[in-house]
C-alpha cells in the first residue's frame, strides 16, 4: 500500500498522509515518497495541501522505533530536516490541513508550509526532549518563528501543547473549521491564492524566505549526537515498551 497519495485538481495538488496504522508516523519510507512527490510537482505551478487520508490523525510524529535504531550517521543526513526544507522552498505557497495531532516531526512537517488550517481536533506538541533527542527537523527554529520565543520555550522545554484554539492565538494555525468541511475550506484558500500571478507568487515566497534562520546544519549536527546517546535508546525503549503495554491492555479491554 502506498504511504502518501496524490490528486491534482488544476492548480491544486493534494498530498496525502496514508500511514493509519501507525498515526502517519514518518518513517525513511513514507518521507522518500513525500519527496518524490514534491520533486513531481515542481513541474508546474501549483498550491500544495497537505493533508490526511484518514480522519482525525495528521502525524503522530517521526516513528519511533525507526528512530531508535538511527545512528549519528543518519542525523547527519536530516532525513526528516531535508524533507522539510524540500516542502518549506516549494515555489508556491503550501497548506497544511490539520485534523487531529501535529507532534514531535509531525508538528515540524505543518510549520513547513505555510498556511495551516485546523478542526477542533488538532494539537501541537513537541515531545522529543522526553525521547532523549531535540526537535532537530525544524522545531528550534521554526516555532519560533511562528509563536514567539517564551511559548517555544514552554513547548520544547516542558512539552506544553496547544490545541486548535490556542494555536489559532499563538499564530500557530491560521484558522479552525469542523473536519467535515476542512479540506473544503483549505481547497478554497487554495483557490484564492492560485488567482494570484504564479510568478508573483514564486518571487514573494522566495522573498519571504531570504532572511529566516540559516540554522539546518546545526539542528542535524546536535541531533547526530543525540541519536548516539545511550540516554536516547533508554527512553524510546522504555516509551516503545508502555506504547505496547497501553495498546495490549486497550485490546483486553474491548474483549
Amino acid at each position: 500500500m502506498a504511504l502518501t497519495t496524490l490528486r491534482r485538481d488544476g492548480d491544486i495538488a493534494f498530498l496525502g498522509l496514508n500511514r493509519p496504522d501507525k498515526h502517519n508516523a514518518l518513517d525513511q519510507a513514507m518521507v522518500d515518497e513525500l519527496g518524490a512527490a514534491l520533486l513531481n510537482l515542481r513541474r508546474s505551478p501549483c498550491i500544495v495541501v497537505l493533508c490526511s487520508e484518514t480522519p482525525g490523525i495528521f502525524a503522530a510524529g517521526a516513528d519511533i522505533a525507526e528512530l531508535l535504531e538511527r545512528d549519528s550517521d543518519a542525523g547527519l543526513r536530516g532525513i526528516n530536516a531535508m524533507l522539510f526544507e524540500q516542502l518549506e522552498a516549494h515555489p508556491w505557497p503550501t497548506i497544511a490541513a490539520i485534523d487531529g495531532p501535529a507532534l514531535g516531526g509531525g508538528c515540524e512537517l505543518a510549520m513547513a508550509c505555510d498556511f495551516r488550517l485546523v478542526s477542533p481536533r488538532a494539537r501541537f506538541g513537541q515531545p522529543e526532549l522526553s525521547l532523549g533527542i531535540m526537535a532537530g527537523a525544524g522545531g528550534n527554529w521554526r516555532l519560533q518563528q511562528l509563536v514567539g520565543l517564551p511559548l517555544a520555550r514552554r513547548m520544547l522545554y516542558a512539552g506544553e501543547t496547544l490545541d486548535a484554539t490556542a494555536a489559532v492565538s499563538a499564530g500557530l494555525a491560521d484558522g479552525i473549521h469542523e473536519p467535515s468541511v476542512l479540506l473544503d475550506e483549505a481547497a478554497a484558500y487554495a483557490r484564492r491564492i492560485a488567482g494570484r500571478s504564479w510568478r508573483a507568487l514564486e518571487l514573494t515566497k522566495a522573498a519571504l524566505r531570504i532572511h529566516r534562520p540559516a540554522t539546518t546544519l546545526y539542528d542535524m549536527t546536535a541531533q547526530a549526537l543525540l541519536f548516539d546517546s545511550s540516554d536516547k535508546r533508554e527512553r524510546m525503549s522504555r516509551f516503545l515498551r508502555e506504547r505496547a503495554a497501553r495498546r495490549g491492555a486497550r485490546k483486553e479491554a474491548e474483549r
